[in-house]
């Protein structure tokens, strides 16, 4: 569907089903890639969502011996394949990596789960929050003193699990391309949560983090790495690390010339110096802040609403979200000035092409 773009020319399969996976699914279509989704009969995904956009579809009964005929045809013709289904799912169905790499010896066979193939957990049941718990980083998010607070499902879904997936096909298409064989890419949202850590375990290695929520630089115990309420109720975030942006948050705030403001790196007064930041936002609006700060170096920004983002001049400009048939959503990225994508369309359940797909590649429909 989509044309132009650096993954132009690739075919993907994709085997319904929601969050991850889709999530992979609508990277590699946005940059180029042929995404087919492989969907159950009857069937009707909300348009509205952009994890499925820009895909051609089929429906197959992957309870049919004809439709695993089909499938196993269909991926000859593919360089890759993505699931999300628990381990073992794919070889019930006839459909593993042995058959269809078998069929196809350079095919890339993308796997997404929660825990990964192997493992005690491997399979049980789980949901984003669970994943990031077991990889230590569920643990370093809340404030001091309180239980940990989940990062939405950013972290082990899409950040973990569906962005390394991408990263993983994209890798094994190179491999491919300079004549390696077709592979297994066994993508754990647990890994890959923990290998967003590598920074904080790196800092932790060193001495410079401490294993608990709220009392490191980046983890809201830090006076100039926090959000701050405003006189309207709104926030502002601040994240004036190096002295020459702390400085710039001084000037701002009219803190320059308080000595207790000196001693940025003293933990001991982290405390009390929030106190006295936190009296000095809430004496005005965002907007008023936003006048004061916005644009320059002391690394502010107002904190945006879902339905405030959008409109930002910043992401106007920069075209940081599109309306799809009256839909908002983020726009690709990231962006390749020479070989842009066409733009993205909306998923259309209702025209399943199936038999048009297949004639295409000269597959009889089972």
């Amino acid at each position: 569907m989509a044309a132009g773009g650096v993954l132009s020319g690739f075919r993907i399969i994709e085997m319904a089903g929601i969050g991850p996976a889709p999530f992979c699914g609508m990277m590699l279509a946005d940059h180029g890639a042929e995404v087919i989704r492989v969907e159950r009969p009857g069937t009707a995904p909300d348009k509205r969502d952009p994890l499925l956009r820009s895909r051609r579809s089929i429906a197959l009964d992957l309870k049919d011996s004809k439709a695993i005929e089909t499938l196993t045809a269909l991926a000859r013709y593919s360089d890759g394949l993505i699931e999300g289904y628990r381990p073992g799912v794919m070889e019930r169905l006839g459909l593993g990596p042995d058959v269809l790499i078998g069929a196809n010896p350079k095919l890339v066979y993308g796997r997404m789960t929660g825990w990964g193939q192997t493992g005690p957990y491997a399979n049980a049941a789980g949901h984003d929050i669970n994943y990031i718990a077991l990889s230590g980083m569920l643990h370093a998010v809340g404030r001091a003193g309180e239980r940990p607070v989940p990062p939405l499902n950013l972290f082990g879904d899409f950040g973990g699990g569906a962005m390394m997936l991408a990263f993983g096909m994209v890798a094994a298409f190179l491999h491919v391309q300079r004549g390696g064989a077709g592979q297994v890419i066994d993508c754990a949202m647990t890994d890959g949560a923990a290998t967003l850590g590598s920074m904080i375990y790196g800092f932790f290695a060193k001495g410079q983090w401490q294993d608990e929520r709220g009392a490191n630089i980046l983890d809201g115990a830090a006076p100039f790495y926090d959000t701050y309420e405003c006189a309207d109720g709104r926030y502002v975030a601040v994240g004036s690390i190096e002295p020459q942006f702390y400085a710039l948050l001084r000037q701002a705030t009219g803190t320059a010339d308080d000595p207790s403001f000196d001693a940025q790196y003293d933990k001991g007064q982290w405390s009390s110096l929030k106190d006295k930041f936190a009296a000095i936002f809430r004496m005005k609006t965002r907007e008023e802040w936003c006048a004061i700060m916005e644009f320059g170096d002391a690394c502010f920004a107002p904190v945006l609403s879902l339905a405030e983002a959008p409109g930002h001049p910043h992401n106007v400009e920069r075209g940081a979200f599109i309306e799809l048939d009256g839909t908002v959503q983020p726009a690709p990225s990231p962006r390749f000035l020479g070989t842009p994508a066409a733009p993205p369309k909306p998923y259309d359940n209702a025209n399943i092409d199936t038999d048009a797909l297949l004639a295409e590649l000269g597959i009889s429909a089972g």
